[in-house]
């Protein structure tokens, strides 16, 4: 019992300081071949350095008759916890570097707060090599041990989401010329989490590579993680952030893509379906509404039963079916409404996120939101004007197959990873603005059967070129 305890508390203690260690293998692995060929040439400064897991590795490659003089010259480590200090000088003592000197360049202390003065007077270079604290402002601010991080987010920082965001920005103010950050993919892919954030910052720095991991490398937490190469600007310049990126999937499998990050669009991955959804908008898209809320239906009680299921009623692997009372003008509202959106990949994939019918999926009429809303639960779409069965049903199968192109083309990159599990695939999870954006695509002003059987026949041959064709034939007649 006592170890559990010990453990919840360790556990706690970690998450209210945003740390998650790093392996030495990873350092090895991943950041060392980039800059084994210029050692000499910088000071190796790690501002978050844990046990020194990125740094200190680098002296396995200097000759033992060099290493106490390169570490003088050329290594210095911070960190929060002297604790972690004491590991660092320890682990540089089997590197064969004297405790005395190891202390004079592994000292504790608050770098989110200021970066230490001195090392503007170092003989070399900076670089910059770390895994910051990441704690998102949302949990920030819900815990009462993370409070006192909220004094970063004032001032100069006003928008920003993370502490690693907080770390990076500090580097730019002061004027580091080269970083490698292993952060939370949310800097990708991450939309009101980074945008402000990456459009500050890649103004300043180019991304020349970028390794991003889908699968889990840190013992303690479920963030989806990348390593990001960053060089300071010339020129500080709003311009397409161009680099190579490396995926590392499920069974060690690699992708290999060139990313090109657009500042129209925040500069974030997968933008290629926000261009998509920006060209295809059609001039009077239908209106769009999520859930049948308790609410509704206490206003429009009546002698109408209609079956729904209970959004918030999960029992036995199944939602619990409940009858609801209705007025006419509710029943006609919840049965005119066939579809639902499916905001999480369950994992199989006729379970991807999309759109589907409430009445296959569900045997009912209907999903009622008891209690809170949750928009991983299934959810009710209601199209404004009321529109008929077989073109909910177009919409459906027009909204599953551009998802799912996209899904294949971007390799989901416009989505956000729901957590880890033993899936196929890694788990997604859709977001209602994009479901609506998506929906905005769809051409509801032609009516005619003609309009119909063309673009069922397109998805049904998985045209995605004829349909884009098509889109725009559409977008130009209504012009």
């Amino acid at each position: 019992m006592g170890n559990i305890k010990q453990k919840m508390e360790d556990n706690k203690h970690r998450r209210s300081l945003g740390v998650h260690l790093t392996s030495k293998d990873i350092f090895l692995k991943y950041i060392f071949p980039e800059i084994k060929e210029k050692l000499w040439e910088h000071s190796w400064i790690d501002l978050y350095a844990g046990e020194g897991n990125l740094i200190l590795p680098i002296i396995d490659s200097i000759s033992i008759e060099n290493r106490i003089k390169f570490f003088i010259e050329h290594i210095f480590l911070f960190d929060i916890q002297p604790e972690m200090v004491r590991e660092c000088i320890k682990n540089a003592e089997k590197y064969g570097i004297p405790s005395k000197i190891a202390k004079m360049n592994i000292q504790s202390r608050n770098n989110l707060e200021t970066s230490p003065l001195f090392l503007n007077n170092v003989q070399f270079p900076l670089f910059h090599i770390t895994n910051p604290p990441y704690l998102y402002l949302g949990y920030i601010r819900k815990h009462r041990e993370t409070q006192k991080y909220l004094e970063f987010f004032k001032g100069n920082n006003e928008g920003y989401q993370d502490l690693y965001q907080i770390a990076m920005i500090n580097d730019l103010r002061n004027g580091l010329d080269n970083l490698i950050y292993i952060i939370p993919s949310n800097f990708l892919y991450g939309a009101s989490v980074s945008n402000k954030f990456r459009t500050d910052f890649l103004k300043y720095y180019k991304i020349t590579k970028m390794t991003i991991f889908e699968t889990k490398i840190f013992e303690f937490t479920g963030t989806n993680i990348c390593i990001g190469f960053f060089k300071k600007k010339e020129v500080p310049k709003a311009e397409n952030a161009e680099f190579e990126g490396v995926k590392i999937k499920k069974h060690n499998k690699i992708i290999k893509k060139r990313y090109i990050l657009k500042p129209d669009f925040k500069y974030r991955a997968g933008s290629e379906i926000d261009e998509f959804f920006k060209k295809f908008l059609v001039q009077r898209p239908l209106k769009v509404n999520y859930y049948l809320l308790k609410q509704e239906a206490l206003q429009n009680e009546g002698d109408n039963e209609i079956t729904v299921i209970d959004a918030n009623n999960y029992q036995n692997n199944k939602y619990k079916e409940v009858i609801l009372s209705t007025n006419d003008e509710l029943k006609e509202r919840i049965k005119s409404n066939i579809l639902y959106v499916r905001t999480v990949d369950t994992g199989s994939y006729d379970g991807r996120v999309g759109l589907g019918i409430i009445r296959d999926d569900f045997k009912v009429d209907g999903i009622y939101v008891s209690g809170n809303t949750y928009r991983t639960h299934p959810i009710q779409v209601f199209f404004e004007p009321n529109i008929a069965p077989d073109e909910q049903k177009l919409i459906k199968n027009y909204f599953n197959f551009i998802l799912e192109t996209f899904r294949e083309k971007l390799d989901s990159e416009f989505l956000t990873t729901y957590k880890y599990s033993d899936a196929e695939y890694t788990r997604k999870y859709l977001g209602l603005t994009q479901v609506r954006r998506l929906i905005h695509t769809f051409p509801f002003s032609e009516k005619n059967d003609d309009f119909k059987k063309k673009l069922n026949d397109l998805i049904k041959n998985k045209d995605f070129n004829g349909i884009l064709e098509f889109l725009k034939a559409c977008k130009d007649k209504s012009n």
